[in-house]
């Protein structure tokens, strides 16, 4: 049985996961609105978001060939701080100002993970969450490191794997869903879809 992964991300740091895993994943972008989305919670939120991408991209695949089976996978992540939610940054100004309050201070990135197997409709939605304490920033910093323009691309304004990895002085739990996608939770889901993480793999491995 061949088992295809499609990821429903235009994040690169999410395929180029899922690739240093082993993985060689088809990337189909879902173009969900994410305004739709209105849960208040972090958690919430996230996992809304990624559901409603999974479904997206889903309602777009053909039927799998005999033989053959495909998993669609979708995650969305939120920063969760002081009790607020944050997404993306809408401008350098909201990212100075994301920047400026997180310094020093730890929150919790939540990413809600989606996957569906799309030959026979079955589909799970999971959150994992990490905690993440910022290193205390110069406003120097802050401003420098706007000006790269990554912290307007990710969520919560920040990444571990680029250049804001300085910036975070350690984590609790595991540090592939700080970069948008976890692994070890992933795995999990598909197996409980009936499918081994080592199917994922492709067959040349």
């Amino acid at each position: 049985m061949t088992v295809r992964l499609v990821l429903a991300s235009a994040s690169p740091a999410r395929l180029q996961t899922l690739r240093r895993a082993g993985l060689d994943p088809s990337v189909v972008v879902s173009g969900v609105d994410e305004s739709v989305a209105t849960e208040s919670g972090a958690a919430d939120l996230a996992l809304r978001l990624a559901r409603l991408k999974g479904e997206a991209v889903v309602r777009t695949r053909p039927d799998p060939l005999e033989g053959q089976r495909e998993l669609v996978v979708a995650c969305d992540s939120v920063l969760e701080l002081d009790g607020s939610a944050y997404g993306k940054p809408g401008s350098r100004t909201e990212a100075v100002e994301r920047l400026t309050a997180m310094s020093g201070h730890s929150g919790v990135l939540h990413t809600g993970h989606y996957l569906a197997d799309v030959g026979s409709g079955r589909a799970l939605a999971r959150g994992a969450a990490t905690v993440v304490h910022f290193a205390e920033l110069t406003s120097g910093e802050i401003d420098a490191y706007v000006a790269t323009g990554e912290p307007l691309t990710v969520a919560g304004a920040f990444t571990l794997d680029g250049l804001g990895g300085a910036f975070v002085r350690g984590i609790e739990g595991d540090p592939h869903n700080v970069v948008g996608i976890s692994l070890p939770l992933l795995r999990l889901m598909a197996v409980e879809l009936g499918v081994a993480w080592t199917d994922l793999w492709p067959p040349t491995r």
